[in-house]
């Protein structure tokens, strides 16, 4: 075992501080100067600063001088720990996922003027599947709406563990931060090596990080040798200068500067231009040892050659390892169509997707071509929220200007006659003749929320064709309610009115389910009688009328007037089920004329009311739909 190195990362349900106690611990350690030290430190990116959380998954390396005696010896000294900020939204429980993967052990931070939230246990049931020792800590005990009492005792319950091994911290004033990485110190173990693999073994993720190791022990059939590289990639970035950086955790062996180095998964040679760690920018350290986080600059141009997941060692030993245990294949929950507002942009966008994938890896997509629209791309998310960030990188850091069609989820269309086939766009459902049966994806989701809300809840679940499962106390006044419901039914605004019912303070979770039969219906908009290709959805039959309704009034909100009344149409199967009309914008054709006769003036408006019958029936004019107008449509 390696004495000096720790591995963690903080996880914890969405605004319950991770951020916060990140940059406390920043300070603490001296990782970052005073001159330079800003709120969220390790959200590196604008939107996240703006929204106040964290997308991506970002490490850095801390030296922390631990003076606290422990037993009969004095264990002091320096340590080198290893955090990894991690994602509270459901949205990003990938890059969590991730995050685990290459660590020893998890601080589980819970808000104590929230207590438990959904987000939490989906987190800590993750950090448990991979064995890792949990530090469970409640923070903003220094808040007067703090019931550390109540959130205590969840703690105990959910966990089973002792009352002294809760930490109470404040992330905002520093309290409890020296005990937390005091904590991480004495709790977390180091990181194994191939020569700890056949000594006793402790608890947690030590045994998780033996069996790693084993795959590269002289022991192991058809494995490796002790002291050859084996490093996982858990993360990697495209800067424009150094091509791909990958980020890794070196399970076995050590990788130099100028090391000629093999990817297993997708056979790609290279060399290590350079070796480092994070501070949390790049900085060189010329190597990485066993145990260590850090990154490796590939050289790479292709993104497709450095996979999240991938395993990494020298070329020379590609044949005595065996891959190391990557991540499950990530599962989109909803799709959506992207494409350039102008077409000579497709190139600049295919180039800026495949840079946000290497950045991105729940992320998936494929080409795709449009009539209307012409050339883009079928995305998968894995919520909406990861959409709507997705598309503002995408427009911020890209510069691009796209049309988002409006999100779907991925709908299995049996056929009378042929195989089953798997449709993401409306576009491509078959005729309503030839279809024998449509079924959709559901959820498993857990709401946890205190107990007098329940009422609300319920009609609001029962609303969206959820079904009932059964009802877990957390206490005596905070539940647990368990349902089986539609994607489709929590892909817009569900957790919006989840939160209006509850004053604020239910919290959700949800993991894919299965596929079940659906009376589902193609609806396309018109615009001036002419159908958008990117505003067709597929609605429930008994739905159609209310959809078709709030889409076509949002359209008569954001539209520009045009010189002829606009017709705004909802259509199923050809039959108009909702319609407004935007009125003209009045052009005033008698600003010229000064003086003279009445019939002027009247002759003058006869003829602008002429040409706009004439244009209403002939549909002259293209009628350009803005971007917010289609944001406004997502939210809904």
């Amino acid at each position: 075992m390696i004495n000096n190195i720790r591995n963690f990362c903080i996880i914890a349900h969405i605004d319950h501080g991770k951020s916060t106690l990140a940059d406390r611990m920043l300070e603490l350690t001296g990782t970052i100067e005073k001159r330079r030290m800003k709120e969220q430190f390790l959200d590196q990116m604008d939107i996240e600063r703006e929204r106040g959380i964290t997308i991506k998954l970002q490490p850095v390396c801390m030296e922390y001088k631990y003076k606290k005696e422990v037993g009969k010896e004095a264990d002091s000294g320096k340590y080198i720990l290893n955090l990894i900020d991690t994602p509270g939204h459901v949205d990003f429980s990938y890059e969590v996922s991730r995050s685990l993967a290459a660590v020893e052990g998890a601080v589980l931070l819970v808000d104590a003027t929230q207590g438990i939230q959904a987000q939490t246990l989906a987190n800590l049931y993750l950090a448990m599947d991979q064995n890792l020792t949990i530090i469970p800590v409640i923070n903003k005990i220094d808040l007067p709406a703090a019931d550390v009492e109540k959130t205590k005792n969840e703690i105990l319950k959910l966990l089973g563990c002792q009352e002294n091994e809760i930490i109470y911290a404040s992330g905002k004033t520093g309290q409890g931060v020296e005990e937390v990485l005091q904590a991480v110190v004495e709790r977390i173990p180091g990181p194994m090596t191939s020569s700890d693999s056949s000594g006793s073994q402790e608890e947690g993720a030590v045994v998780r990080q033996t069996e790693y190791n084993r795959q590269t022990s002289p022991s192991d059939k058809g494995g490796g040798q002790e002291g050859v590289l084996s490093a996982l990639i858990f993360d990697s970035n495209y800067d424009e200068y150094r091509g791909v950086v990958a980020y890794i955790r070196v399970v076995n062996g050590g990788v130099k500067k100028g090391d000629k180095i093999y990817l297993l998964a997708t056979r790609a040679k290279s060399e290590a231009l350079d070796v480092g760690i994070f501070k949390p920018e790049y900085r060189s350290t010329g190597q990485l040892k066993t145990g260590e986080i850090g990154y490796i600059v590939t050289g790479f141009k292709e993104v497709d050659e450095c996979r999240v997941g991938d395993t990494i060692t020298g070329q020379k030993s590609a044949d005595k390892i065996q891959p190391l245990k990557g991540y499950n294949e990530v599962k989109p929950m909803v799709f959506a169509g992207i494409f350039p507002r102008e077409g000579s942009d497709f190139q600049e966008l295919k180039e800026a997707m495949e840079k946000l994938k290497l950045n991105d890896a729940a992320l998936t997509y494929e080409a795709e071509r449009s009539e209307a629209l012409g050339f883009g791309f079928r995305a998968g998310f894995l919520g909406l929220l990861h959409l709507e960030i997705f598309q503002e990188r995408l427009r911020r850091e890209y510069n691009l200007d796209l049309i988002v069609t409006i999100p779907s989820v991925a709908y299995k269309v049996f056929n009378k006659s042929g195989p089953e086939i798997i449709i993401r766009t409306p576009q491509k459902l078959p005729d309503p003749s030839e279809i024998e049966r449509i079924e959709e994806p559901w959820v498993s989701l857990d709401i946890i929320v205190p107990k007098d809300y329940l009422g609300n809840i319920m009609e609001l679940t029962r609303g969206k064709r959820g079904e009932y499962k059964n009802t877990e106390y957390l206490d005596k006044d905070r539940v647990i309610l368990h349902y089986s419901i539609p994607m489709a039914a929590i892909l817009t605004d569900f957790y919006d009115k989840i939160k209006s019912v509850s004053s604020g303070y239910a919290s959700i979770n949800y993991e894919f389910l299965d596929y079940r039969p659906a009376k589902v219906v193609k609806m396309d908009i018109l615009v001036a009688e002419e159908p958008v290709e990117a505003l067709a959805t597929i609605v429930y039959q008994d739905e159609a009328f209310r959809r078709g309704k709030e889409i076509v009034k949002i359209l008569k909100e954001t539209l520009p007037k045009q010189l002829f009344v606009l017709k705004l149409q909802a259509a199923v199967g050809g039959k108009i089920v909702a319609a407004e009309r935007l009125s003209a914008m009045r052009k005033d054709v008698t600003a010229k004329l000064y003086g003279g006769d009445v019939t002027r003036k009247r002759k003058l408006l006869e003829k602008q009311k002429k040409g706009k019958k004439k244009m209403l029936a002939a549909g002259k004019g293209s009628v350009e739909i803005p971007p917010e107008t289609f944001v406004k449509i997502l939210k809904r």
